[in-house]
């Protein structure tokens, strides 16, 4: 039997999209051999929190840096990496991903193959769950007009994170988060 050419291959596995290193990743079929830092320092440098909805350019690199520093020193790789997948599939927003099983299952198989390319758990710990609700507090209050409408109650009941929003532009971002992974990875 001769190898299957290669659109076919595109169809088995969902289709292909380019990265910033100009590489293929198959967000619905992916492996650990097509993960890329690069790519995903990029991609989360450049993509803004809250759906651009902020004063200031706010970036979820910078965002995963701020997580990543606020936990325990065991779990900061994770807080670095919570939303890596983002860099494959975008940051969409809490009301539509909720709605969206499909997409939340794409998201949680690529965070599954960058839990095993970095010899993590492969669940998210409670840690870093918690310090990213937190931060939205914090985010909320730094980043994004006021409003007289009350946030999930669940979120309302917790404490801000004490951290400082700066709103770094993409290229500084970018280098922060490749920072903060050598630091966590040396």
């Amino acid at each position: 039997m001769s190898a299957p050419a290669p659109e076919d291959l595109d169809w088995v596995r969902g289709g292909w999209m380019q990265t910033y290193t100009g590489a293929q990743f198959w967000p619905l079929s992916p492996r650990a051999e097509d993960l890329n830092v690069a790519d995903i320092a990029h991609s989360l440098s450049l993509q803004c929190r809250y759906n651009g909805h902020v004063d200031r350019f706010y970036s979820v690199a910078e965002h995963c840096v701020l997580v990543s520093q606020a936990v325990p020193p065991e779990d900061a790789l994770w807080g670095l990496l919570h939303d890596a997948a983002e860099a494959y599939v975008g940051d969409m927003i809490r009301p539509l991903k909720r709605s969206m099983p499909d997409f939340v299952h794409a998201e949680n198989q690529i965070l599954r193959v960058i839990a095993g390319e970095f010899d993590l758990p492969p669940e998210i710990p409670e840690s870093v769950h918690e310090a990213d609700a937190r931060i939205l507090l914090t985010e909320r209050t730094e980043l994004l007009s006021g409003t007289r409408h009350q946030w999930d109650l669940d979120l309302e009941a917790l404490e801000p994170l004490p951290v400082q929003v700066l709103g770094h532009d993409p290229v500084t971002a970018e280098i922060l988060w490749l920072h903060r992974l050598d630091e966590l990875i040396a």
